[in-house]
């Protein structure tokens, strides 16, 4: 139990700070492209680990641990993308808030798939 602590802590260090210098790159201020570029490789690679999983099989405890509980959980951040929406609606800048949702959603789902879809190619 404690070596998986240690592992999802070593993880979430790892993917905030990669969450950090990607978000640091790209300014938010005018439609949150740090956010959705975040949101958009966490889902590719979540997407990647599930192509994995169904094709290997499940992943070791400590694997999922480090990869998917510690760095994506810290990588990939809704309550970031949440709060920038709300920030847009308070400016009264709806249109943009859902500019903003509806690139997410569609950019994120596709993610899933196509990361999904490397995966099994990949380890074909």
């Amino acid at each position: 139990m404690v070596k998986q602590v240690l592992l999802v802590g070593a993880g979430g260090f790892l993917g905030a700070v990669l969450r950090y210098a990607l978000t640091a790159c790209c300014p938010s201020e005018r439609f949150a492209t740090g956010t959705l570029l975040v949101n958009a490789l966490g889902c590719l690679a979540i997407g990647a680990v599930v192509g994995w999983v169904e094709l290997r099989g499940e992943l070791e405890a400590e694997t999922r641990a480090l990869l998917v509980v510690g760095v994506l959980g810290s990588f990939t951040t809704f309550s970031a993308f949440g709060d920038e929406v709300m920030g847009f609606v308070r400016e009264g800048r709806a249109l943009t808030a859902g500019g903003v949702v509806l690139a997410h959603l569609a950019l994120g789902f596709g993610a899933v798939l196509a990361g999904r879809a490397l995966a099994i190619w990949a380890l074909r």
